[in-house]
């Protein structure tokens, strides 16, 4: 089996993550993948903010669980967070951030860190403090938050593959 099929097939979301930082070259190398997200018309809108600072990273967090109504960290302790954006005007910015997410994803586990798809992006990056984010690092304008990416070093084992389901293909 080819490699990046192994990946697809093995990769899990990690719910456990250990405090230690990743290298900015490991962070950088996964953020390289997701920016070679395939995208409609090659127009290459969507953004990544990466998070290392841990005062912004727990800012997130806490917005985050507030838009969930839960008072627990949702990015399971992961002391990385990609936040994919695309802006709000452009009709393929869900459909683009997602691959982005994906490869973002894919790229994290060929190199054995953890990761997780953690959503309510949209609605933080919608509030007055989530603006504010986003400008203290030079994005204005309307950015439409697609998802965070949160990486780390796993804190124990993922969980096992379900079997996959049948009838989920249909030829014509």
């Amino acid at each position: 089996m080819n490699d990046i099929i192994k990946a697809m097939i093995e990769r899990r979301s990690c719910k456990s993550y250990k405090s230690d930082m990743l290298s900015k070259e490991t962070i950088d190398k996964i953020i390289e993948a997701g920016l070679w997200a395939a995208n409609g018309r090659g127009l290459q809108t969507p953004v990544i903010v990466a998070v290392t600072d841990k005062e912004t990273r727990d800012r997130l967090s806490k917005l985050n669980a507030a838009v969930m109504g839960a008072n627990n960290d949702p990015f399971y302790n992961a002391p990385v967070v990609l936040i994919v954006l695309a802006p709000a005007e452009h009709p393929n910015r869900v459909y683009d951030g997602s691959l982005v997410m994906g490869n973002l994803m894919l790229a994290a586990h060929s190199m054995g860190i953890g990761s997780c798809w953690i959503h309510r992006a949209k609605e933080v990056m919608e509030t007055e403090e989530g603006k504010a984010i986003l400008a203290s690092c030079g994005l204005e304008g309307e950015w439409e938050g697609i998802g965070n990416c949160v990486l780390g070093l796993p804190d124990g084992p993922l969980k096992e593959a379900q079997p996959r389901k049948d009838n989920r293909v249909y030829y014509l």
